[in-house]
């Protein structure tokens, strides 16, 4: 199975362009979500994207993988665009996937756990998920993926 990794951050995209991997990015998050996907036998493809709700979603419309992760964006400042980029994409949405998220934060953050809008749904028979930018909700959220994807995928492709 493949995964696009898509990270979204306007101060890394300024800063290093658009690269392919998460060490030339200094970017914690993207590196564990790949570390996971290939420890679970995955591969994983990393993208370094400006915020924005155009980029996110040619990517997401247009990648070749089986499965689309998007880590960053989903806060609530002005340049936190992912959910405006992509839930309008969703064919079906996974809200599932945000509860749980929330509830594991909550043990990890607290009621900050209130300010995620981790998010999932297929698009064109595609899961896609987004994740909050830190390395800990990289963590979690990936984590949550790969022990349902399988599960997900078959649904999807039903």
């Amino acid at each position: 199975m493949i995964f696009d990794v898509l990270v979204a951050s306007t101060s890394r995209f300024k800063k290093h362009g658009s690269v392919s991997q998460p060490e030339k990015a200094e970017d914690l998050s993207g590196k564990v979500i790949l570390e996971r996907i290939k420890a679970a036998g995955h591969d994983g493809r990393y993208q370094l994207l400006p915020d924005g709700i155009e980029p996110l979603r040619e990517k997401v419309l247009t990648g070749t993988g089986d499965v689309v992760v998007v880590c960053g964006g989903t806060g609530l400042t002005r340049l936190d665009l992912t959910l405006e980029a992509v839930e309008p994409l969703f064919d079906k949405a996974l809200p599932g996937f945000g509860e749980i998220f929330r509830l594991r934060s909550l043990d990890e953050v607290g009621t900050r756990a209130m300010l995620t809008r981790a998010a999932a749904g297929i698009v064109a028979g595609k899961p896609v998920f987004c994740l909050p930018g830190s390395p800990n909700a990289a963590r979690l959220g990936i984590d949550l993926i790969l022990a349902e994807i399988d599960h997900i995928i078959k649904h999807a492709s039903e």
